[in-house]
């Protein structure tokens, strides 16, 4: 009964605080066309996408955002949003689940996190890669290294061909396959390589679990 009563605690504490899914109208940037189809498979227009934020939208500036790449690293790095765009940029056909029951279908397109961590050499014991965001600079959520590995894990800097918009997350979005939509961590500044596996994230630390799996349980 405790563990129940728990559950829906928690449960209350995500509808109040990332409030009921949001659709807003959208407009791609001058000269960018929305994709509808990628791999024979048709996408969810990004009007039509579910999306949740803490805080409410924050704004990067495009020419002055750093994403900072350091921690359990040798080569600490500091990369501008041009830089990201200058890396190898690679497409994936991926659903976003989100732990609340709705989902969509996306093409995600950017450069991988394993392309950034050579660059930055990560050090032999890094276990976990804990993503600072600007709503949450503390560390919003994280991932295990050997899964971003495993998986080609990339960053979305475009959604269905356009350029991430401001709501999604822009400059980027953790394109966290197979996870629910929690660890998909928006408005990244900083990415954090680190030896210590016990950290928790924000949805982390009031019970949601770690692994945030979609085949399995949302708490642990």
């Amino acid at each position: 009964m405790r563990v129940k009563s728990a559950i829906l605690v928690m449960v209350s504490l995500s509808l109040v605080t990332l409030g009921a899914c949001n659709r807003t109208p959208f407009t791609p940037t001058s000269g960018e066309i929305e994709a509808t189809e990628f791999m024979g498979k048709k996408l969810t227009p990004i009007s039509n996408q579910g999306n949740n934020a803490l805080a409410g939208t924050q704004v990067i500036d495009r020419q002055s955002y750093r994403l900072v790449v350091d921690g359990a690293v040798e080569n600490p790095l500091s990369l501008s949003y041009d830089d990201l765009l200058a890396y190898q940029q690679e497409s994936k056909l991926m659903d976003l689940d989100c732990v609340e029951g709705w989902n969509f279908t996306a093409k995600w397109t950017g450069p991988s996190l394993s392309a950034i961590f050579d660059d930055a050499k990560v050090k032999p014991g890094a276990k976990i890669v804990i993503f600072h965001t600007a709503d949450v600079p503390d560390g919003y959520t994280s991932l295990d290294l050997s899964y971003i590995y495993e998986k080609n894990i990339i960053i979305a800097l475009k959604l269905n061909d356009v350029t991430l918009p401001a709501e999604r997350g822009f400059p980027f979005q953790v394109v966290a396959e197979s996870k629910f939509g929690y660890k998909w961590a928006k408005w990244v500044t900083r990415i954090q390589i680190s030896e210590e596996p016990a950290f928790r994230g924000y949805w982390e630390s009031y019970g949601y679990n770690n692994n945030a799996d979609v085949d399995g349980p949302a708490f642990e």
